[in-house]
């Protein structure tokens, strides 16, 4: 991947409102010591003793575009800060092992569904988790939306590079998108009261938001709008985290929809 690949991205405009950075995202520590840094071999070491821990089973050829991806991830980190993190064993435990833990949820209420879903990646940031759910789930239609122009950049290079045809990179505002999506996910967005406000006309008739919290956020959760319910919390265990991890699930009440 070149650096032509990005282009001249035009600049990122402000986001509509100020974001809470998920707990799994912290600042980069201060240190003079070099990140650790892992070719894709060792990415690919490292992930099957992850996918026993969440208990998921991938494909070599999943697996072994998690590792191409983490690879690419960490490469152009440094010039596109497409994340805090700049060593590979933290980015394998807050990152990627971070965004395999939902998959089992996730896989629960595709197969619930039955039917083919289009999932939007709010502030996806590098692509976490919309590039994971998209390597480990084939059968959603994942589009991956940032304000920042070169974030939505790589993501379209990671689509190119992996062949990933049902991933896309949007650069824009949440609120402008047009379409429709069966379910709508944040992991470094913004609170639950305002991602699910930005969001509400992107979600289609019947769909669900998804969002990945740390410990589970009660003042959050008090503030959500009258018609936003929450009809289930997942606790979560990541391997190699020592910290609280849940998955918020909420959707439209069934009765507004039905009226």
């Amino acid at each position: 991947m070149t650096r032509s690949s990005f282009g001249r991205p035009s600049p990122a405009r402000k986001a509509a409102t100020r974001t809470a950075p998920h707990p799994a995202t912290p600042a980069a520590p201060r240190t003079t010591e070099r990140p650790v840094q892992w070719d894709e071999a060792t990415w690919l070491a490292a992930i099957p003793p992850v996918l026993d821990a969440v208990g998921l089973s991938l494909s070599p050829t999943q697996q072994g575009q998690l590792a191409k991806y983490m690879g690419l991830l960490s490469h152009w980190n440094a010039t596109y800060n497409l994340t805090a993190l700049r060593s590979a064993p933290d980015m394998l435990s807050h990152h990627l092992a971070d965004c395999l833990a939902v998959l089992r949820p996730l896989m629960a209420h595709l197969d619930a569904v039955a039917e083919p879903c289009k999932l939007l990646d709010v502030g996806s940031g590098g692509g976490l988790p919309g590039v994971v759910l998209a390597i480990c789930c084939p059968s959603l239609r994942v589009s991956c939306v940032d304000t920042v122009g070169k974030k939505a950049a790589f993501i379209r290079q990671v689509a190119a590079e992996l062949r990933l045809h049902h991933l896309r990179g949007e650069h824009a505002r949440v609120e402008q998108l047009s379409g429709r999506y069966d379910l709508i996910t944040s992991r470094a967005f913004a609170s639950l009261l305002d991602f699910v406000t930005l969001t509400r006309e992107q979600l289609a008739p019947g769909g669900v938001w998804m969002a990945m919290k740390g410990k589970l956020p009660d003042d959050e959760l008090a503030a959500l709008p009258a018609d936003v319910e929450v009809f289930h919390v997942e606790h979560l265990q990541v391997p190699g985290l020592d910290a609280e991890r849940c998955l918020i699930w909420m959707r439209l009440k069934p009765e507004l929809l039905a009226g």
